[in-house]
């Protein structure tokens, strides 16, 4: 299923970054499987340990419930709920004694070009629990169904056959997902152009500049454009959206490593520790020793709903 790295370079205590495995004799980037599964594969106490996958896992229950926890929000799943946990992001999962389900790990290039884009597997602000409407998780569940029987049906078609067939299946599924019917009186806007070109220089570049002005002038804005649009999609300014996503990486490496302040504020950027301090401090309330504390010493985490 995976296999974990770690970046030596890092430090002693850092998140395990989880890269994708193919079980032998599947097509390689995707894999479906229950999560009894996944609890005869893993002990509990090494799924309950962060870690930092590089594809994506996509997991519904069938019955029982489940505790997930990503990026210091748990997220409380029940039969019909959908999470999606997208590369990049950690995670933590509870305990799967009184689970059952269905989970879908697939790489990020396995969906086709033209559905990833509608679909926008690559949001790392996307919702990570979803709540279908009646309709909406039935239709989900059948399309689970047949990617899972798809799954199973190996050997029955050439392995390109059967890969590309998979491949559709997920597609399906995915954009399903992504596009769910919003409950009556609350729309869901498709993003602005000018917002998911902004979203991804952010992704790119924020440890390189926490500056409107500088994103602005890169992709040919306005400041003042980049925050209109920015509002309208996420429901708050370039500034903050900036400054939300630095936290969050300061956040991710404060809890999941033992690299000094020092090194954190190089990793993103920041002139001295003293800079990231101040800048850390005034955003979240907390020092990053303080938010280390309490991260390592009462899990960090609040409880999240669903889109």
């Amino acid at each position: 299923m995976a296999k974990n790295r770690h970046d030596a370079s890092l430090g002693n205590f850092e998140i395990p970054e989880v890269s994708f495995t193919a079980p032998a004799g599947t097509p390689a980037g995707i894999e479906v499987l229950p999560l009894s599964d996944l609890r005869s594969r893993a002990p509990a106490e090494r799924l309950a340990n962060p870690q930092r996958p590089d594809f994506h896992h996509l997991l519904t229950l069938t019955d029982g419930s489940l505790w997930h926890t990503v990026d210091f929000t748990a997220y409380a799943l029940e039969p019909g709920s959908w999470l999606w946990v997208r590369p990049g992001q950690v995670q933590q999962w509870g305990d799967l004694t009184h689970a059952e389900g269905t989970l879908i790990l697939f790489q990020q290039d396995f969906v086709d070009a033209a559905s990833a884009r509608t679909a926008r597997i690559d949001d790392p602000h996307a919702p990570v629990l979803r709540r279908p409407l009646p309709d909406d998780a039935t239709a989900l569940l059948q399309a689970a169904d047949h990617l899972t029987a798809e799954f199973r049906a190996l050997g029955q078609l050439p392995l390109e056959i059967h890969r590309a067939a998979l491949r559709h299946l997920l597609s399906v599924l995915v954009l399903r997902l992504a596009h769910l019917t919003a409950p009556e009186g609350t729309p869901a806007p498709e993003p602005h152009h000018t917002y998911l070109r902004f979203r991804d220089a952010v992704e790119k570049d924020f440890t390189s500049s926490r500056q409107v002005e500088d994103y602005a002038r890169a992709l040919g804005y306005s400041a003042r454009t980049l925050s209109r649009a920015t509002l309208a999609t996420a429901g708050l300014g370039a500034k903050e959206f900036i400054d939300r996503r630095v936290v969050l990486e300061a956040k991710r490496l404060l809890a999941h490593s033992d690299q000094t302040a020092t090194r954190i504020a190089d990793r993103l950027g920041f002139p001295s520790a003293t800079h990231f301090s101040k800048y850390f401090h005034q955003r979240t309330g907390q020092t990053p020793i303080a938010f280390r504390d309490t991260a390592r010493g009462h899990s960090g985490t609040t409880h999240g709903g669903a889109a």
